[in-house]
């Protein structure tokens, strides 16, 4: 016996929404196998699900699209950060600075060892403390690290600072574009299922397969159990043989 399967993503859920709703449209209704109050529930919410779901993928897209530079403009804030602490420890290592030049940029004086930046909050929080501890260092009139100067990593840092501002919206955007189609896709599944209970009920005096088939016009799923696809399988193999 095949089972009714209610609609589990949003492409299902607007395809079951859209049938029940045609036929809504087309039919008169004291010849419609659900109510009334179910057809206007259809028409006010349709339209408001199709567009949450469009402003969603909308928004997914673009924060996707916005990633790739994000993710670059990631590398690049990375490199010069990296880059300039490593100019710091060669200038360390040939004895033009003292180790504990090290504290002003808030690195351990005994480690000359590279932090980590392999986050976004590494390279944020990094980038401040090298750009903040170069700056004072030049204000009491020490010779700035060269190569890259830190008016370039500042630039670079700014870079990331805003595209990750940027970043941060857009995944908000999205966030809360996808809650409020989580909250309608509850109300959806309701009306679905409200929809495909009348239907069925309506056409509950006729036999199985006639009910199955009125029903599917309205758009309710039936699906054959795995079992029951190779009995139907055998039975179109043996038939043509018996004539």
């Amino acid at each position: 016996m095949p089972y009714r399967r209610l609609p589990n993503t949003d492409v299902a859920r607007i395809r079951a929404l859209k049938a029940a709703h045609k036929k809504g449209k087309s039919l008169p209704p004291f010849d419609l196998a659900f109510s009334q109050a179910t057809f206007a529930r259809i028409e006010l919410f349709i339209n408001s699900f199709e567009k949450a779901m469009l402003h969603y993928k909308g928004a997914y897209n673009t924060q996707v699209e916005r990633s790739r530079d994000f993710s670059q403009v990631m590398k690049k804030a990375k490199l010069y950060i990296s880059h300039f602490i490593q100019v710091l420890n060669m200038a360390i290592a040939r004895g033009e600075l003292h180790p504990e030049v090290r504290v002003a940029y808030g690195l351990d004086p005994s480690d000359p060892r590279l932090p980590s930046l392999n986050t976004e909050k590494d390279i944020l929080e990094w980038g401040k403390k090298i750009i903040e501890g170069e700056m004072q260092r030049m204000r009491s009139g020490n010779a700035p690290i060269t190569n890259p100067t830190i008016a370039v990593v500042r630039v670079r840092y700014e870079q990331f600072v805003e595209v990750y501002n940027n970043h941060k919206i857009l995944q908000q955007n999205t966030q809360r574009m996808l809650n409020d189609l989580n909250n309608l896709r509850k109300t959806a599944d309701e009306i679905i299922l409200n929809i495909w209970n009348e239907v069925e009920d309506h056409f509950s005096n006729l036999s199985d397969e006639e009910k199955r088939e009125s029903s599917a016009e309205y758009g309710v799923v039936y699906v054959f159990r795995k079992n029951e696809l190779k009995s139907i399988n055998l039975v179109d193999k043996v038939l043509p043989n018996l004539f």
